[in-house]
């Protein structure tokens, strides 16, 4: 076989190559954006009120502000989780009933503790920023209805008397 025909065939071979790894790009590309589309519809079906970012941008998951978080926490007719991510050994004097706590690096191998997909869950770390990496791993495992909790426990709310009266 002459060169100039294998040069013509080794380049045929690398063009190919380089457009499946393109087509398996594009699938996994829609792949999430399907799974974006699902999450967002299940969150209106069961009524929540997204905002037209959330939508428009393909937000993967809601950034709660923690006083938006402390409502859903304090309504008893919201079913939802907490979602702790913080590092093992951080302590908070604010203790939130019934979380479960991952921290982010154990995240990936225990997600399957999460109860179940739907439910709305409250991702919350030390300041924020681990709940985002958590809450972005969730939504890529499959999770529909993620909600970040902005600046986590440092701004957490701290419950009134009357709240804590009330509770008690």
């Amino acid at each position: 076989m002459s060169l100039k025909f294998m040069q013509t065939l080794e380049f045929l071979n690398t063009r190919l190559s380089n457009i499946e790894r393109n087509i398996q790009k594009l699938d996994e590309k829609i792949d999430y954006a399907l799974t974006l589309q699902k999450n967002h519809l299940i969150r209106i079906k069961n009524g929540e009120n997204l905002s037209d970012s959330i939508i428009l941008e393909s937000l993967p998951y809601n950034d709660l502000t923690p006083q938006k978080a402390f409502e859903t926490y304090s309504n008893q007719d919201i079913d939802f989780f907490i979602l702790d991510v913080t590092k093992l050994g951080y302590t908070t004097e604010t203790k939130l009933e019934g979380r479960i706590h991952i921290p982010l690096e154990e995240l990936n191998m225990r997600y399957a503790e999460i109860p179940n997909r739907t439910t709305p869950i409250l991702v919350i770390s030390e300041v924020g920023l681990r709940s985002i990496k958590a809450s972005e791993l969730l939504v890529k495992k499959g999770f529909y209805n993620v909600n970040n909790v902005s600046g986590g426990y440092r701004y957490w709310p701290k419950e009134s008397h009357e709240t804590q009266a009330l509770s008690a």
